[in-house]
């Protein structure tokens, strides 16, 4: 754990609340665990691997959180996710956390802090579903386990979905080298593969994602099958396990109810890009603390 002290910002906006910089991953997984399923891809941040990627502010009275954000540089676009009040949000992006160009994944009602800050593209509104070992449902069949050395291979078969709106756009190399994943071949080429976006054994979780199957070979059940392998390989090792789908998808929705997948929540995921930028400065980063004060003031006339 890192001892050091964490940087502290005047918010003045309400009297007695501060935003400060956090690096102390007990205080941190204590405010994540109230809705460990809603935050666990934050918390799969705390690994080891992934910590040094991540900045982490949180805002609230009394040495007590009452939001937090978490700025996450190990993908491309960086993510940007969000947690609790959304006073407390608005006063971390209108001082201490900055970043021009991200991916935002957070409740819809943090939208009036995120919009105060940020030009925003298309919103995806997402369900985050779970599965438990004795609801899990495999399908028979049997997939192929991809080493480290499929990285090329998986990122041509991503790439297909470019043209028609489906790209996936969090994989790494990285989550192949750390993860699960699984897929099936067709002459030679992947047609078909699913796996993780994280796996944090320290924290008992794990992200199934990246699940996609080349358009000339769809309803054949191979993203199915291709699931079911990482599923059953995540729930083998005494992991909690929750992947995301679109709202709208109602063919993977009904596949991952198949396998026992039920709904936690929804949230949304949307690209933003900080206002202001091209100019000498960017209007609301503020420089004087005191400026906080026009904070809630500005979000009241973007939002109505």
């Amino acid at each position: 754990m890192n001892s050091k002290p964490s940087h502290a910002y005047p918010s003045p906006m309400i009297d007695t609340w501060r935003v400060r910089k956090l690096d102390d991953k007990e205080e941190i997984l204590a405010f994540l665990q109230k809705d460990r399923f809603y935050a666990t891809y934050a918390i799969g941040d705390l690994e080891p691997d992934f910590f040094p990627r991540c900045e982490w502010f949180a805002a609230g009275a009394g040495g007590h959180i009452q939001a937090l954000a978490l700025h996450f540089t190990g993908l491309d676009p960086h993510i940007l996710f969000t947690m609790g009040a959304n006073d407390g949000l608005a006063l971390i992006l209108g001082s201490a956390l900055r970043p021009e160009r991200v991916y935002f994944t957070g409740r819809s009602e943090h939208l009036p802090a995120i919009r105060a800050f940020y030009s925003l593209g298309e919103i995806k509104k997402m369900l985050r579903m779970t599965v438990r070992n004795e609801d899990f449902r495999p399908v028979s069949g049997k997939a192929l386990k991809l080493s480290p050395g499929y990285s090329s291979e998986l990122k041509r078969l991503y790439s297909l979905g470019e043209s028609r709106g489906e790209s996936v756009i969090a994989f790494s190399p990285y989550q192949l080298a750390q993860g699960v994943f699984y897929g099936i071949e067709k002459r030679g080429r992947l047609i078909a593969a699913a796996g993780t976006h994280l796996v944090a054994p320290t924290y008992g979780l794990a992200a199934v994602g990246n699940v996609f199957t080349d358009p000339d070979y769809r309803r054949r059940g191979y993203a199915t099958l291709c699931t079911s392998a990482v599923t059953r390989e995540l729930l083998a090792q005494g992991l909690d396990v929750v992947l995301n789908v679109q709202e709208g998808n109602a063919d993977a929705i009904h596949i991952y109810e198949k396998l026992g997948y039920r709904e936690y929540c929804r949230f949304i995921e949307v690209l933003g890009v900080r206002k202001g930028l091209g100019r000498n400065k960017d209007p609301w980063g503020f420089q004087n603390p005191r400026d906080l004060l026009g904070i809630k003031q500005h979000i009241k006339e973007k939002t109505g």
